[in-house]
């Protein structure tokens, strides 16, 4: 026969294995447990960070949109300040007092400071009688002998054409000689 006692060794053992599987699986637990509330944090953290990205992004897109409203609006203000000092002078020619060659003096120094206004936004005439014909700068109303010029050349000029930084906004309405 056995021994009582040996018969509940083999059960403390077990019991014992048990504990310490439990006791294992426990400890297993708590850190995958602490794991992922780690892994929640990370990715809170992370969505926050994204959601503040997109506001951002959405807030610079609308900045943006702003500042080429803004400039689509205000882009020609500095021209209109350029020209508002011409349309002074043209005021006060039109209320003078005077001789016509004064007033004429008069228009002459205002073509002149409009003058300097174009040249300053790079806004250039086109068409002199004597300049190559140039089809993109020119429009030919008709053709006609000139004894003064070469074939081809601008023989009279009906309406200046105006480039605005060599593109042209008006072309010259021209008669071209041909001989």
């Amino acid at each position: 026969m056995t021994d009582p006692k040996d018969t509940n060794a083999p059960e403390m053992d077990d019991a014992a294995a048990v504990d310490a599987a439990a006791s294992e699986e426990t400890s297993e637990l708590a850190q995958l447990q602490a794991e992922l509330e780690k892994a929640k944090a990370e990715a809170a953290d992370n969505y926050e960070q994204f959601l503040r990205a997109q506001a951002e992004l959405a807030n610079q897109r609308r900045r943006s949109d702003k500042q080429v409203e803004d400039a689509h609006k205000y882009a020609a203000q500095k021209f209109v300040e350029a020209l508002i000092p011409v349309i002074d002078s043209l005021e006060m020619g039109a209320v003078a007092e005077g001789d016509v060659g004064q007033i004429r003096e008069g228009i002459v120094l205002t073509l002149k400071q409009f003058e300097s206004v174009m040249e300053k936004f790079n806004i250039e005439a086109v068409g002199k009688p004597g300049d190559a014909f140039n089809p993109e700068h020119h429009q030919a109303i008709s053709l006609q002998p000139h004894p003064e010029f070469d074939n081809n050349t601008l023989s009279l000029v009906m309406q200046k054409g105006y480039l605005l930084n060599g593109r042209v906004v008006r072309p010259a309405m021209v008669m071209v000689c041909k001989k």
